[in-house]
């Protein structure tokens, strides 16, 4: 069964552009449905089966970021990706209080989506897995930390040695932005917006990209088979990793390790 994954964006062009992107990217394993408002976005997601919900949080009549207090409300399980031109700290309240896997600032590249939806892929997934087998380890529910504010650059910098000493040590597991920010003892929302400030993209877009040069580097040893590579930079899922190889270089792993042996 295809996953759903619903858009909800009041500007039709970037709508568009949006549904165009995510049905060439993923239209063969995903039933992508648009919406134009807050009252068009509830009605798809009640008739159809939604496990990914994209929502512009200002739109016409009801705002997004109230949809998905909705949506919240009727599915746990749903995973909510906030798109928003509007860095406002009400807004960052509500969408960690929420649980929102993201919280992508416009204009945000059409690589940091990518990488945001295929999180969202995965996590639909490990929670499905966790509902047909409940001794599995069960996702994190708990609350967040409070925001907080602490912006001096002193501060910055104690944050980015932090968070590559992080990464360097556990690239290679499952783990997601809320990890790596309790792992440096920041709130969620304050993580988030000073790892884009500093890095100019979204911890799951670096992530990613962290995971592929690392495997590029296990690449270029003949003597590991590929297929234990993409499980030792955190893709236990063999096609799941080249699929995300090839998003990344334009090359399969195979492809890759050729190019650096001719």
């Amino acid at each position: 069964m295809p996953y759903g994954i619903l858009i909800a964006e009041d500007e039709l062009i970037e709508r568009m552009v949006l549904k165009k992107t995510l049905v060439k990217q993923y239209g063969d394993c995903c039933e992508i449905y648009g919406a134009a408002n807050g009252k068009e976005a509830l009605e798809i997601f009640r008739k159809q089966s939604v496990q990914i919900a994209i929502l512009d949080i200002e739109m016409p009549g009801i705002k997004g970021i109230d949809v998905a207090e909705i949506i919240r409300q009727e599915s746990e399980g749903c995973c909510i990706i906030f798109l928003t031109a509007y860095d406002r700290f009400e807004y960052a309240k509500r969408a960690i209080r929420l649980r929102a896997m993201e919280y992508l600032l416009k204009p945000y590249s059409e690589k940091e989506l990518l990488s945001v939806v295929e999180e969202a892929l995965r996590w639909v997934d490990k929670t499905a897995r966790a509902e047909n087998f409940p001794d599995s380890p069960e996702l994190q529910t708990e609350e967040p930390e409070e925001y907080f504010l602490a912006e001096e650059q002193s501060r910055l910098s104690v944050m980015v040695s932090m968070v590559e000493e992080y990464l360097r040590e556990n690239y290679w597991k499952d783990i997601s932005m809320q990890d790596a920010a309790r792992a440096v003892h920041y709130s969620d929302a304050y993580f988030s917006k000073m790892f884009k400030q500093q890095y100019g993209v979204n911890f799951t877009a670096y992530l990613t990209d962290f995971r592929i040069e690392e495997a590029k580097k296990l690449l270029r040893r003949p003597d590991i088979n590929i297929k234990e590579i993409g499980g030792r930079v955190g893709y236990e899922d063999p096609t799941y990793f080249a699929r995300v190889f090839r998003r990344v270089t334009g090359q399969s792993p195979t492809e890759y390790r050729m190019s650096q042996i001719l």
